[in-house]
């Protein structure tokens, strides 16, 4: 009669965590057995590998698994007696295993004779140092967390909701912004923290949105990790929209398909803040978007950056005209609802962090930190039009730009519509190709 084979293990097993003594899952599981009997080595089986589990094993391999009386026959008799009674029973049970293995059982018996063996050794195992921490991971365990006041790099995450603290990774410290009402948002909170303790002595500092998990796809220990393996830069930031990289020549054009005159309004403040009004038709390369403000920077940085975007703020409420300024102020900008009536204004602020390093804040270094979650995202046509841009822009050839926006145009019109096509294609469409 044929048996039943069992399939074979295709997959490979994960690594168990080794006990504090350096004794393996499965080992442990032997001297378990061999120390305190079966049926409550079942029990320890099935508890979690944890702390109680570990102590549970400790002392259970110290008990002996048969604890004599004062009735007891070894206690009874003398040493001499009690060594002539161990060597006795030593012999017999040698000879009882010769026997088995010059039979027909060898394998069987010599399999038992080892695991005999290896409980004896994992067990004086187990009695040995605890073997001490690698260097690396005793440097790693007495960093201090992101955002910690002792810490050289302090990153805040903004809540406004308290609801919203529960969604916050506990790699950055939570900051409270509920009662700013400031219709500058994130930048309100850049200006406050600037002047406080707790950015005071730190080589780096930013803040981040509740939503950065959502956004980025990216854990906050990852966000760090990204910024200390590129050191020495003067801003860190990121695009969690790369395919607005893909399909737009900037951020500018793109705020037209978000914001209702959104394009004329821009156009009206960089010229009475003497901006370069080229900057808003102009071809940008991917590594030159940045759509959010999730900024982690120096103070170099941050002492230059806030007061020039003050100052853009301010040269356009003096030099707009009045209509064009209440424009700017009003919440038209949030026509479909989905920023809290939010203006223009943090719309155009956050737009205006590339510009500031292409202009006054051409001498300092940026890095991108890539977000893989947002790439895998992307379509094969997305990825090609970012590339086909990009190397257009790399190579400053206007024909393979207007290659560009044709295959873009024709992407857009595929995808939204000819009624959509027909409301904004023209207007993000500028007639010349020309590179920032």
């Amino acid at each position: 009669m044929a048996t039943k084979k069992n399939p074979p293990k295709t997959g490979t097993k994960a690594p168990q965590a080794a006990s504090r003594a350096g004794v393996s899952n499965k080992n442990r599981a032997v001297v378990q057995k061999a120390a305190i009997g079966p049926s409550v080595a079942r029990q320890v089986d099935a508890a979690p590998d944890n702390k109680t589990t570990d102590s549970t094993e400790n002392a259970a391999a110290k008990a002996p698994s048969k604890v004599p009386t004062a009735k007891s026959p070894e206690l009874k008799k003398g040493p001499k007696e009690s060594n002539k009674a161990n060597e006795a029973i030593n012999v017999k049970a040698n000879d009882k295993m010769n026997g088995k293995v010059n039979g027909k059982t060898n394998g069987k018996s010599n399999g038992k004779s080892n695991d005999k063996d290896d409980d004896h050794s994992l067990l004086e195992s187990s009695a040995g140092p605890i073997p001490k921490a690698e260097t690396g991971l005793e440097k790693d365990l007495v960093k201090k967390p992101a955002g910690s006041l002792k810490s050289p790099l302090r990153i805040f995450q903004i809540y406004n909701e308290p609801w919203q603290r529960d969604l916050l990774d506990a790699n950055f410290s939570p900051l409270d912004n509920s009662k700013n009402t400031s219709e500058l948002m994130d930048f309100a909170v850049f200006e406050q923290l600037m002047n406080t303790e707790y950015v005071k002595d730190a080589q780096l500092w930013g803040t981040l949105s509740w939503r950065f998990a959502e956004l980025t796809g990216m854990g906050g220990a990852d966000w760090v990790k990204s910024i200390q393996a590129h050191p020495g830069n003067d801003v860190y930031f990121c695009n969690p929209y790369p395919q607005i990289e893909a399909l737009y020549h900037n951020s500018w054009l793109q705020g037209e398909t978000a914001h209702p005159q959104f394009f004329a309004l821009s156009q009206a403040v960089f010229q009475v803040t003497g901006l370069p009004v080229d900057e808003l038709t102009s071809l940008s390369s991917s590594e030159q978007f940045s759509a959010t403000n999730f900024l982690v920077a120096t103070p170099k940085f941050w002492a230059a950056y806030l007061p020039w975007v003050r100052d853009i703020l301010s040269l356009a409420n003096k030099k707009l005209p009045p209509k064009v300024r209440d424009l700017m102020h009003s919440p038209m900008a949030d026509k479909q609802g989905i920023h809290n009536g939010a203006t223009y204004v943090p719309f155009i602020v956050e737009r205006l962090f590339p510009v500031f390093m292409k202009t006054a804040g051409k001498s300092m270094k940026s890095y991108k930190i890539a977000l893989p979650e947002r790439e895998r995202e992307l379509n094969v046509h997305l990825k090609l039009l970012r590339e086909m841009k990009d190397v257009a822009h790399r190579t400053k050839s206007a024909w393979l730009g207007v290659c560009w926006v044709n295959y873009r145009n024709l992407y857009l019109t595929q995808i939204n519509g000819k009624e959509w096509a027909k409301t904004y294609l023209r207007t993000i469409t500028p007639t010349d190709i020309k590179f920032s």
